[in-house]
This record gives structure tokens, sequence and C-alpha cells, in this order.
């Protein structure tokens, strides 16, 4: 029972080592950002919320593991990293999935995307990856909320896949 404790200890003590550094990687990146008088994109902090989600989850699950894969856990910093990393991909994919409006609705986010010309060209695109932001403060709390959402439930993501399938 003890070793249990100390795996838990490490694996929790690394958990919040690693969201305290991704959460400073993207306070500095908007940071720099703002100093700069660019705009932030915010597909960082799409990723970096998912990531969150993916720590808060593996978290909430330390209580249900076997001892086996708290063991594993405790002895691999990658294994601690691969699920947030589900995490931050699944949130982009559900940004994107609210961007091209797959999955919509009150309780999701809207976007100003910019007008592509006809036919579309390189500036259309350039534009698109520069200037598409939520439309609101309101948007853009929504976005972050299911970011974390997709982080956190990884079947989240591909039960809307499969639905739109």
């Amino acid at each position: 029972m003890m070793e249990r404790s100390e795996n838990v200890l490490k694996i929790t003590q690394r958990l919040i080592l690693m969201t305290v550094a991704v959460i400073f990687v993207i306070s500095v990146i908007f940071g720099i950002t703002l100093y700069l008088g660019e705009r932030f994109n915010i597909s960082f902090l799409c990723f970096g919320c998912g990531l969150i989600g993916g720590f808060i989850s593996i978290q909430r699950r330390l209580r249900k593991c076997h001892d086996d894969e708290l063991l594993l856990l405790s002895k691999s910093w990658f294994q601690i990293v691969l699920i947030p990393v589900y995490g931050g991909i699944f949130s982009l994919i559900l940004y994107v999935a609210f961007l091209g409006q797959i999955v919509t609705g009150a309780a999701f986010p809207h976007f100003y995307i910019p007008e592509f010309s006809n036919p579309p060209d390189h500036l259309d695109m350039q534009r698109f990856l520069s200037e598409t932001s939520p439309a609101s403060g309101v948007d853009v709390a929504k976005l972050l909320f299911w970011c974390v959402v997709a982080g956190f439930s990884e079947r989240f993501i591909p039960q809307i896949i499969s639905r739109k399938g």
C-alpha cells in the first residue's frame, strides 16, 4: 500500500509540474505576441487547454489505476505526457470541427472567418490562418471550455466523428 501511495504522489508531482510548465509556456507566447503587437494564434491556446484537460483526466484516473499501471506511470515521463498530448491533438481536431461548422449550436463558439476570393489563392489561406478568431469574448470562453473537455474525455472527439461520418 505504501508503494502505491508513493507512486501516486510521484505521478501527481509530475502532473503538477507539467501543468505549470504548459501554462507558463502559453503565457509567455501570449505575452510575447502582445508585446510585439501580433495576433495570438488561438490554436496554441486550444492545444494547451487540451493538454490541461488530459492532465486533469490522468489525475482523476489515478485512484482507479491498478498497481502495475501506477508503477509504469511513475517510472516514465513519456507515459504521463502521452495522454495529455492526445488531449491537445483532440482539442485541435475539435477547433477545426468548429471552424468547419461540423459542430454547431448555441453551446459552441462562433468564429470570424475572412472571406475567400474566387478562385481561392495563397493569400486567402494566409488570411485564414492569421485572421480567423472567435467572434466574441463569450465565444473564446466556449472554445476554451470545449478544448479542455476534448482533452479530458478521450472518447468525446471520436464520438463526434463517428456521429458525423
